[in-house]
């Protein structure tokens, strides 16, 4: 990596990668997701991963690409229904889900990005979801303590980005993307396209480039 650009290349981001690392992850059903970065992943032959995300795709997409090749160990997502080999993994006892409320994680993922203990949700109250967390009742109104979530890595998908890190994301690929830059030690985004710092309208950053460590161009490998 320059001193003048954060941009480098798949194989510099390799060593990134480790067994039993967590990885926070943008995506909606897969858009939004850095396919090149799971590709890296995978070829990388990591496994006992911690994903953190809004769901796990399908099993030939997204970070489902993961799961379907067994290298994840638990996944935190608001809901699987899309991937039935998630599903299979889990009722088999081979993969731990942990199921969040699609809100509580964001604000889970926001909180550990804001140094702050947790948030209080009445989400989730008298039920299942309520397992082992603390109820607090303020004003006659019960709430859940969710602990913040951080992890070793997050990985965007960006539509533009400029060599300091600036990133722009084309319409509802944007999802949880910016919401994951926030609380990981390591940020990376793959981009489809890399342009001079400068050349992005300040107004249209949407992932200020200080929450990212790396880029990477999407097609090159």
């Amino acid at each position: 990596m320059s001193q003048t650009s954060k941009r480098i290349s798949f194989a510099e981001l390799r060593p990134r990668f480790r067994d039993g690392m967590s990885i926070l992850f943008g995506g909606f059903l897969g858009v939004g997701t850095p396919d090149g970065i799971v590709r890296a992943i995978l070829d990388a032959g990591v496994g006992n991963l911690t994903v953190i995300g809004n769901d796990t795709a399908t099993p030939d997409s997204g970070i489902g690409v993961l799961i379907a090749a067994r290298r994840v160990g638990k996944v935190v997502a608001s809901h699987i229904g899309t991937n039935p080999e998630t599903g299979r993994q889990m009722i088999a006892g081979e993969i731990e889900v942990e199921l969040v409320p699609q809100g509580t994680l964001a604000e889970r993922i926001r909180c550990g990005g804001s140094g702050l203990g947790g948030v209080l949700t009445p989400t989730g109250v008298g039920t299942v979801v309520e397992e082992g967390k603390t109820r607090l009742s303020f004003d006659g109104v019960d709430y859940l303590v969710e602990r913040p979530l951080r992890a070793d890595l997050a990985i965007l998908k960006a539509h533009c980005a400029d060599h300091a890190g600036n990133l722009v994301y084309r319409r509802a690929a944007r999802n949880f993307n910016p919401i994951m830059a926030l609380a990981a030690d390591f940020v990376v985004a793959e981009a489809d396209e890399i342009v001079p710092a400068g050349a992005i309208d300040p107004d249209l950053v949407m992932t200020p480039g200080v929450l990212v460590n790396a880029l990477l161009l999407a097609g090159e490998q």
